[in-house]
């Protein structure tokens, strides 16, 4: 076998693999000589067909399969001679392929990026920290009442977070698009539930008022016929009502868990509940330091393969999407806003394989079954849950992953330097829920 390689950019190479005809049929002489011992063709006993009948028969065909098998074969011992790392599987070219030719290809690949990381001791990286204050735990109750409100038919003009139920017709010309009269369909003023201008129409209006008015729907309102166009609207209020919050009182504790119903402790529940979230959004938030400097501080010249299957990985959750609700995804205009997240978790997987080889970081057996153990305590059957991690490699693997990185995180908040931040809680715990992108490191 002969092997050259060409460099045609940074990571890109091209490697022209030339094996000889006679390699090539010795494999075919010995896959026929096995297949007419076995070979069942009409006029001949099993066994006793001639090699010249099972060549003519099946030659053809076991050549390409001998064909496909070394070039899979050569192209792995070629990268291995060459001291090569693929980035991913090649895209193959046969200049020769035909009986008697031999066999020539072209491989084109990337390799993997040789880098050393920057040292440890020159990031810089924030850690953060917070506090649970009263008055926190205060509006976590009345969050916990607003969850369990009811509400009360009241005599007066609806206002801001009342629930206003109305009937109502939607048409656009002669068409009906809500397929007639809507009845007793509640809208909460304020929350956002109807389209753009709605809940606006349906402030200051008393029980029995009917109204008629446009309302233009936006360009991205998912059913087509109506996106971009201009509705009409005829609403009836059947009722207004105003929002009524349970008492604090023993049976409205007790509901929660706190089996004595005294608010002392309901308060130290939530506090504990609180700051155990607390105690993850400030992992969170230091680790996202950590990565930020990691992946500002390293620049690599990434392998495409890898980026563009970082991205099929994102994109998999909004084809998801679309098939569930019916609809057509555009997928070359999400990838540009893709593109980048793509490009920055498969800088940081290769930054963080790098500095796990090279600190020799392993991972801690004690941390994953803590982590597992985390991750089913908020189910009922805690036990049940951590036994399904154990009873599976894979699954069990993800854990394993997610600690070793954390792993990564804490040696480098001990070489690198730290500089403390505090945040807010409710800054904190907002920015934690709020929507990202799938995925996003």
């Amino acid at each position: 076998m002969q092997v050259s390689v060409e460099t045609t950019s940074e990571l890109s190479r091209k490697m022209t693999v030339i094996v000889p005809e006679d390699q090539i049929r010795k494999q075919v002489d010995s896959r026929l000589q096995s297949l007419s011992s076995k070979a069942k063709i009409d006029g001949f006993r099993p066994g006793k067909v001639p090699q010249a009948v099972v060549r003519k028969r099946y030659g053809q065909e076991v050549r390409e399969e001998v064909v496909s098998d070394i070039i899979q074969s050569s192209f792995y011992e070629a990268v291995r001679d060459e001291k090569l790392n693929p980035a991913g599987a090649p895209q193959i070219k046969a200049n020769k392929i035909q009986e008697g030719e031999g066999l020539e290809y072209e491989a084109s690949f990337e390799i993997m990026p040789d880098f050393v990381p920057m040292p440890l001791e020159t990031l810089e990286v924030k850690r953060f920290t917070s506090n649970v204050r009263d008055d926190d735990i205060q509006g976590m109750i009345q969050r916990l009442q607003e969850q369990r409100k009811s509400w009360r038919s009241v005599d007066r003009t609806s206002a801001k977070d009342d629930r206003v139920v109305i009937a109502f017709e939607g048409t656009q010309g002669e068409e009906s698009f809500t397929n007639g009269r809507v009845e007793d369909f509640p809208v909460v003023l304020g929350s956002g539930q109807m389209i753009p201008g709605f809940e606006d129409k349906l402030t200051g209006l008393e029980t029995g008022e009917k109204l008629e008015f446009d309302i233009d729907f936006p360009a991205e309102y998912p059913g087509e016929k109506l996106a971009g166009k201009t509705g009409h609207f005829s609403v009836e209020v059947i009722k207004v009502e105003e929002a009524v919050l349970p008492e604090l009182d023993a049976e409205f504790i007790k509901s929660f868990g706190v089996e004595n119903g005294e608010l002392e402790g309901f308060q130290a529940d939530i506090r504990a509940n609180m700051e155990r979230e607390m105690k993850r959004a400030l992992k969170s938030r230091t680790k996202s330091s950590v990565m930020d400097q990691l992946f500002d501080r390293n620049s690599i010249q990434l392998p495409q393969v890898l980026v563009q299957d970082e991205l099929n990985d994102l994109l998999k959750p909004y084809h998801e999407s679309a098939r569930k609700h019916k609809q057509p995804l555009d997928e070359e205009s999400m990838k540009p806003q893709l593109e980048p997240l793509a490009r920055r978790r498969v800088a940081l997987a290769l930054i963080l394989g790098k500095l796990i080889d090279a600190h020799g970081v392993k991972v801690d057996p004690g941390r994953v079954r803590g982590a597992v153990e985390d991750l089913a305590a908020s189910y009922e059957d805690a036990d049940e849950v951590v036994r399904w991690y154990y009873a599976d490699p894979s699954r069990l693997r993800e854990v394993e992953n997610m600690v070793l990185e954390d792993q990564v995180v804490d040696l480098i908040l001990e070489k690198a330097k730290t500089k403390e931040e505090t945040i807010d809680f409710q800054a904190l715990m907002t920015a934690a829920t709020g929507a990202s992108l799938p995925g996003q490191a």
